[in-house]
Formats: structure tokens, C-alpha cells, sequence
């Protein structure tokens, strides 16, 4: 078999990665498109450590990772025609941009008598491969896409290549310098330190349904970052947590698969409501937004989780949901603030899982019941009864003890004025999860 060129895209690893299925000459290829070098700068560092983790291991194994910069497929076409490869590889995407990528790689190969292989390895069950009955194009709610999909067979993982061999004659290309992010605290990407921090999670992943709510426990995996770049495969993660009976973490998994084949027939969910009736009534204040996003609502669990996010690139689960809840439920503010706000910032940011969980707490998205709402305030004496987390994040309260540091407007009085809130207090259900492994 001849050269294929392996385009690495959202699966920056060696293990389980079906791009290096059947292939004997593979070449590693990842191409820096400036397009999306401004998005986010914490994501933009995490990916070029993950590139630097992964030519390492490609050396490793006697290869290396081509580095190219410019439009994917354009680089992608000129270095197959430069190592006369017979075939590309890719692994399949939903986004609007991912799939563009895909039908033009698709065409460019057409034309020059090259086979494309569209591979799996993005989810644990690819987004195609679980329909509804009737004929429709994607489930619309979660609770029979999980029975669909723990009936469906998982594909075999595959193994790490013992060997990769370059063509002669390629030239490698450098690797960009790691940029600045903005966050100081942000996790360092890689699938070194994804599979270090997968082995640790699996020691304590028994008691992730008991702990995954606990705000100062911090009782999460906080692998989402590597799942989102691919540094550690879906699959492996959702087989390791299945052998050890750990089905409410294969159920988080399982929402993350869920949203993909949502976007897969939805490609629109980061600017358009999935349920136009809910996109109605919001407001646009912008001293509300700025306070928002600044950590500086006056609603100390709100506070919190909107600073941790700014330090660490990351916000606990339960957080997520409180604080977008706040957003659009409290302020009346647009759904797609928070939106482009969490993916400047996210480390795991991606179109799927950030667009449609926000779609889901803002009553527009998949949520068979849009009109919930919650209380902040009990939300925080639930999750951090001792305000733990709250003054982990709120240097300012760190002289109230206990409970008393959860109560609202404690922040100078003009913050509180700035801002037109309804009543926090109003009593809401409780019974929704930002859902996030």
C-alpha cells in the first residue's frame, strides 16, 4: 500500500486514532489555518502544546508531524502531490466548518484521482450512526438517543502504530511558539498529560455521581479540554468508565455524542435557536453583560463560577449551568452572549457541547421542558454549603463564614444599581446539569 497523508484535525493522539488504520507510509499533517488563530487565545495555546506533545510521540515511533500554515486543504492536496500519497484521511466533523473542509477535501481528491477516507474517532458512536425511527434525520431528545446508543456496538479501538516511516524528502516544518493565553491558571494540553490525567480520574471515577455537583470537591474529571482536541479518544474514556461501572459518567459521555448528532443535522446551532418559540424577549443591557462577564453581579456563586473561568479557562459543570442560567434566565439577556463569551475562554470550547447547552438552559434548544428556571441562591447552599468555592474565587468575601457568604449584594451598592434584576429568590425547579465530563 502507498503513502497516505494523515490530516489531524480534533484527534491530536497515537492512541486509538483510526486515521493510522490500514496505512504502511503515514504522513502526519496538521495545518495552522490563520482563520481560526483568534478565536481564543487559551485554546490556541493548548493546541499548539498538544501539537509540540504530539510530534514527540510521532519521533517517537521513527515519524514526525508535518506543520504547515494556510488553508487545510490546499496544504493538505500540495503534500499528497509532493509524496505522491494514494490516500487522504480525515476524521469526520459536524461544524459548518469542519464539514466545508470535508466536502472540499472530498472534491480536490475527486479531481486528482486520490481516495478520501472520512474516519471515525471525534465521538464514541459517530454522529450518523444512531437515528431515530420514522425516518428522522437526528434524535431531538436525550433520553432515547442513550437507549439507541447503549444498544449500538462501539467500533474496535485501534492500536498505536509500532512504527511510522516518512517518505524521503519531506521537510517537517516548525513548530509555532506557544502563545500567551489569558487565562494564568489554564490546564497544559497534550495527550501526555490527557492520558496522565484519564489514568488519575479512573482511581476516583466511582464516585463521580456522588460528587459530580460538588462545587468546592471539584469532583470532576476535567478531561473535557482533551476530549474536545482529541488528546485522549472518546472511546477509550467511555470504555474504561463502562468496565468499571461507572454509567453516570458514560451517560455525560453519551450527552457529548448526543449534541454532536444534533449539530450534524443542525449545523446553525451557535447563532440560530433550535426552538425559534423559545428565542423571544431578550433584552440588551449592557452594563448587565459587562457585569456578567466580569465576575461582578453581586451574586456571589454567580461571581465565582464567572471568575474561575477567566483564571482557569474551565468552569465546574454545576457552575456552567447556574451562571448561564443567570445570563438568560435572570437578566433577560441573549443566549449567544454567553455563547461567544465561554468560547473565547474554554479550554474545551467547542460548537456542539458549548452552543448547545447554552440552547438548553436558555429554553431555545433540545430541553423538553424550555420554561425552567433556576435559583441561584439555592443552587448555591445545595452545591457549596459552606461557601468554600465561592471564597475560593471572591477574594473579597473571604472574611464571611459559612452559608452567610452566599447571600446577594454584598458588592458596592452602585453594581447592584446598574443592573435591573428580577427578584433571585423567585422560586424555580432544579433539575437540569450543564453537562460536561
Amino acid at each position: 500500500m502507498g503513502v497516505t497523508v494523515a490530516l489531524f484535525t480534533r484527534d491530536l493522539r497515537v492512541h486509538d486514532n483510526p486515521l493510522f488504520a490500514g496505512a504502511d507510509r503515514i504522513v502526519p499533517l496538521y495545518v495552522l489555518d490563520p482563520g481560526l488563530a483568534g478565536l481564543s487565545a487559551n485554546r490556541l495555546r493548548f493546541l499548539h502544546q498538544a501539537l509540540a506533545d504530539l510530534r514527540e510521540s510521532l519521533r517517537g515511533l521513527g515519524g514526525d508531524l508535518v506543520i504547515r500554515q494556510g488553508d487545510p486543504v490546499t496544504e493538505t492536496m500540495r503534500l499528497a502531490r509532493e509524496t505522491g500519497a494514494e490516500r487522504v484521511t480525515v476524521a469526520g466533523d459536524v461544524t459548518g466548518y469542519a464539514r466545508r473542509r470535508q466536502r472540499r477535501l472530498r472534491d480536490d481528491c475527486e479531481s486528482e484521482r486520490t481516495e478520501l477516507r472520512i474516519t471515525p474517532g471525534v465521538t464514541v458512536v459517530p454522529p450518523g450512526a444512531v437515528r431515530p425511527g420514522g425516518g428522522g434525520e437526528s434524535y431531538k431528545v436525550f433520553s432515547p438517543y442513550f437507549r439507541a446508543w447503549s444498544a449500538t456496538d462501539w467500533r474496535a479501538g485501534v492500536p498505536a502504530p509500532s512504527r511510522i516511516t516518512l517518505p524521503d524528502g519531506v521537510a517537517t516544518g516548525n513548530l509555532p511558539t506557544v502563545p500567551h493565553g489569558e487565562s494564568p491558571h489554564a490546564a497544559e494540553g497534550g495527550e501526555t498529560i490527557g492520558m496522565r490525567r484519564l489514568s488519575a480520574w479512573l482511581r476516583e471515577i466511582e464516585g463521580y455521581a456522588d460528587a459530580h455537583n460538588d462545587l468546592p470537591a471539584d469532583g470532576t474529571s476535567r478531561l473535557s479540554p482533551y476530549l474536545r482536541w482529541g488528546c485522549v479518544s472518546p472511546l477509550a474514556v467511555a470504555e474504561a468508565a463502562r468496565s468499571r461501572g461507572a454509567e453516570a459518567f458514560v451517560r455525560q459521555l453519551c450527552w457529548r455524542d448526543f449534541y454532536y448528532q444534533v449539530v450534524n443535522a443542525f449545523p446553525k446551532i451557535s447563532t440560530e435557536p433550535y426552538r425559534p418559540s423559545g428565542d423571544t424577549g431578550w433584552r440588551y443591557d449592557e452594563d448587565a453583560r459587562r457585569h456578567w462577564q466580569d465576575g461582578m453581579t453581586g451574586v456571589p456563586i454567580v461571581d465565582a463560577g464567572m471568575r474561575q473561568l477567566r483564571a482557569e479557562g474551565w468552569m465546574h459543570n454545576r457552575a456552567r449551568l447556574i451562571t448561564a442560567a443567570f445570563l438568560t434566565k435572570h437578566l433577560g439577556l441573549d443566549w449567544r452572549i454567553g455563547v461567544d463569551w465561554f468560547f473565547r475562554w474554554l479550554l474545551d470550547g467547542d460548537v456542539p457541547n458549548n452552543s448547545g447547552n447554552w440552547q438548553w438552559v436558555a429554553g431555545t434548544g433540545n430541553d423538553t421542558r424550555p420554561y425552567r428556571r433556576f435559583n441561584p441562591i439555592r443552587q448555591a447552599l445545595r452545591f457549596d454549603p459552606e461557601g468554600v468555592y465561592v471564597r475560593r474565587y471572591v477574594p473579597e468575601l473571604k472574611g464571611i463564614d459559612g452559608a452567610a457568604v452566599h447571600q446577594p449584594w454584598r458588592f458596592p451598592e452602585p453594581v447592584r444599581r446598574s443592573l435591573d434584576y428580577p427578584d433571585p429568590l423567585e422560586s424555580h425547579r432544579d433539575e437540569a446539569v450543564w453537562l460536561r465530563p
